[in-house]
């Protein structure tokens, strides 16, 4: 970044001709900016501290630079011609902002800034006499100042201040630059109250930041001081805490080793700003603070979303399957079916406590992963491609599964068919993870926010959502009375279930070939031959021992297969492809990134943002149905709409932190963002054209109002600068 700097230096000092004023005064007029050098009061008192600044005032689109400029630029300088006994005190650095250009990121300032400074007085600097003496301020001050291109700029300015050799009884009154001063040092940062309050801990890739501040913080921005510590344009995730907060932070790719210390400005919400400097510490995994009224919301919204899930596509060839079982014992009393309901609800439940409880280990570890995280996992996915097809072999009458999910062959009170209802209960959350149901995004995002046991009450809130409608069934026996008596027909309708779970299956090999190429769904093809080879082995020969431990021994070579297909001979086909797969419909999709992000809204266009994967199948049909139709697409092109995809089907750990910044833990999701607004609007996560026309005329609605009150804004602020500018 260094050397981008130079040779932006170098190039920039071509055209600086225009942006260099040499005749002395208080103020100057350059090339895209009015620079001056100003003082709160124009008394010096000797023993006593003198504010002064310089103070620049910027068209609109410059810029200039903070202290750190980022990936390019330099900041303002300062030489001082002072008489003797005067001396100056560094330049102060008031907090900046973040400056896409490109994939980079400066860090500065725009419209206007001061840079405020101190100037002292010794007796050195009296001459023999009572009264007030003049003394002149005398600086050369160079600068650069960015748009699209950067010029660099000097100008020598010049001030006068009266010297005296002790107080005033009578107070000066406040000038213009009195108020200036008022008006704009106030962003300075501060140091933090308790300095060992900041800590970091190394991470994978990065930092965490953990800072107290004795409340609860919900944003923050840090800004390093040091230049090459940070990857600048990385998305900066929070994790609110009861007494603060902790920032993960992405290091530059360049850095070798760790810093002693994380120096720089920590920009807080209400524009608090403090200076810190964090030492290497322990930091705990966050137990944010949350109220019970909170608590209660999330496992409401929790517990519906499960109800709703038992609708989504994942969960469809689970409900097959367990409606052909309830077909089985409509003849049977209700306290063994509401036992088989017990149990199936005890399968959903474990297994979502494990799931939850891998989930938050690996978090706790450093990783940064959410709802479905397992399906990012490739070899997962082809196991479980390879599981569901065996299941659908079984039930399209190849063979006969010992411990069938059906309980065919006997009757729901026996022994293998509570475990075919336990393990009915574990498919069914296995499947159900690739979908995120409407109330489940928020609900699960805020759960993972949270302490550990508020997690699992809120996922236990989920997994009983999730169950309910069944173990309602069980309960009620009128209500199974209405279902139709065993007979022949049965038979039928459990080798038709084997067709939704087929159709799952080629979904799965479409959603590794995407992630691992062409080779890994081929081997994955071979993985099923083998599988279906085991089972007419198990179908052929049944219940013989020689034969059950040769098809054993080729479902363990279809299980080996599988896995080394995946991770030698697939290949990551998702980074060449996310450009096409982007391509939700006419319109021009790009892949993510914060950056770009910042980038079109500095542009000034609103940004449509798809958090997707290829293994959400939520996701699929949400861009079949929505995202790929004409009105839509029309719609974004009218309104000039920057179209982002995140893939998140392999894992991101930036797309994981955009997420979490959302109140979001896993796909889809999908933020529209203003020009002008630093938080998005968040769609449904089950979209129609409806809800996304109808967002579009809402934010183009918005833009409309804020651009009619700038320009109202601009020039009732170009009529007070002109207003000053004659009582100077």
């Amino acid at each position: 970044m260094r050397v981008l700097r130079n040779l932006l230096l170098v190039f920039a000092g071509l055209a600086s001709a225009g942006g260099s004023v040499f005749a002395a005064s208080p103020s100057a007029d350059v090339a895209h900016l009015h620079v001056q050098l100003v003082m709160r009061q124009h008394v010096m008192v000797v023993g006593y501290p003198s504010d002064a600044g310089l103070y620049f005032k910027l068209e609109p689109g410059w810029h200039v630079y903070w202290k750190n400029a980022g990936d390019s630029g330099e900041p303002p300088r300062i030489r001082w011609t002072l008489p003797d006994g005067i001396s100056a005190g560094p330049i102060q650095f008031p907090a900046p902002k973040r400056l896409p250009l490109g994939p980079l990121m400066d860090f500065g300032y725009e419209d206007e800034v001061l840079f405020p400074l101190e100037l002292s007085a010794t007796k050195a600097a009296l001459k023999p006499t009572k009264d007030l003496q003049t003394v002149i301020i005398h600086a050369k001050v160079d600068w650069l100042v960015c748009r699209e291109v950067c010029i660099p700029g000097k100008a020598e300015l010049e001030t006068n201040a009266y010297l005296s050799p002790g107080l005033l009884k009578d107070v000066p009154q406040p000038g213009p630059d009195t108020l200036l001063f008022e008006r704009l040092a106030k962003t300075l940062p501060v140091p933090l109250p308790a300095p060992d309050k900041a800590v970091f801990a190394p991470t994978a890739d990065g930092f965490r930041l953990a800072l107290t501040t004795g409340e609860r913080e919900s944003s923050a921005e840090f800004f390093p001081a040091e230049q090459n510590i940070l990857s600048n344009p990385a998305q900066q995730a929070v994790t609110p805490t009861a007494t603060g907060l902790v920032l993960d932070l992405k290091k530059d790719p360049n850095i070798a080793g760790n810093p002693a210390q994380l120096a720089g400005v920590v920009e807080l919400s209400g524009g608090r700003n403090y200076e810190i400097a964090a030492m290497p510490g322990t930091i705990a995994a966050a137990a944010p603070k949350t109220s019970s009224t909170g608590v209660v919301k999330a496992a409401g919204l929790a517990f519906l979303g499960g109800m709703i899930l038992n609708l989504m596509p994942c969960v469809f060839p689970v409900l097959f399957i367990k409606g052909l079982s309830l077909v089985q014992a409509s003849g049977e009393e209700k306290h063994t079916l509401f036992r088989h309901g017990l149990v199936y609800t005890a399968g959903i439940v474990a297994s979502f406590w494990l799931l939850v409880g891998a989930l938050l280990g690996l978090r706790a570890a450093g990783s940064t992963l959410g709802w479905g995280f397992q399906f990012q996992s490739p070899v997962f996915v082809a196991l479980m491609a390879g599981l569901l097809f065996f299941l659908g072999l079984s039930l399209a009458g190849q063979f006969e599964i010992g411990l069938t999910l059906t309980s065919a062959g006997g009757t729901l009170a026996q022994k293998q068919g509570y475990a075919g209802s336990f393990f009915t209960g574990v498919l069914a959350v296995v499947v159900a993870t690739p979908c995120t149901a409407p109330f489940m995004g928020a609900a699960v995002g805020f759960a993972l926010a949270q302490s550990a046991l508020v997690t699992f009450a809120i996922f236990t809130a989920l997994a009983l959502g999730l169950a309910a409608p069944y173990l309602l069934l069980t309960y009620q026996p009128a209500w199974t009375r209405l279902l139709p008596r065993p007979g022949a027909w049965m038979e039928v309708l459990k080798q038709a279930t084997a067709v939704p779970l087929f159709g799952f299956v080629i979904w799965l090999v479409w959603v590794l070939a995407q992630t691992r190429g062409a080779m890994a769904a081929a081997t994955l093809l071979v993985t099923f031959l083998l599988l279906a080879i085991a089972g007419w082995i198990l179908g052929r020969w049944p219940a013989k021992r020689v034969p059950s431990v040769a098809a054993g021994l080729v479902i363990v070579a279809a299980v080996a297969v599988s896995v080394y297909g995946v991770t030698t001979l697939g290949v990551t086909a998702a980074a060449s492809a996310t450009a096409d797969k982007g391509s939700a419909g006419a319109s021009q999709w790009e892949p993510w990134s914060q950056a770009l992000v910042d980038k079109y809204r500095a542009e000034g266009r609103p940004v449509f943002v798809d958090f997707t994967a290829s293994w959400c199948l939520s996701c699929q049909v949400n861009e079949r149905v929505a995202l790929r139709t004409a009105q839509v697409d029309a719609a974004f092109k009218k309104d000039n709409v920057a179209l982002l995809k995140a893939d998140w089907t392999e894992r991101d750990d930036a797309i994981a932190q955009a997420l979490a910044s959302f109140g979001r833990s896993g796909v889809p999701a999908y933020a529209l963002y203003t020009s002008n607004s630093g938080t998005p609007e968040l769609l449904p996560e089950a979209l129609t054209p409806g809800i996304v026309t109808n967002a579009l005329e809402k934010l183009a609605a918005m833009e409309a109002t804020d651009s009619a009150a700038k320009t109202a804004g601009d020039a009732a602020k170009a009529a007070s600068d002109a207003a000053k500018a004659a009582g100077h």
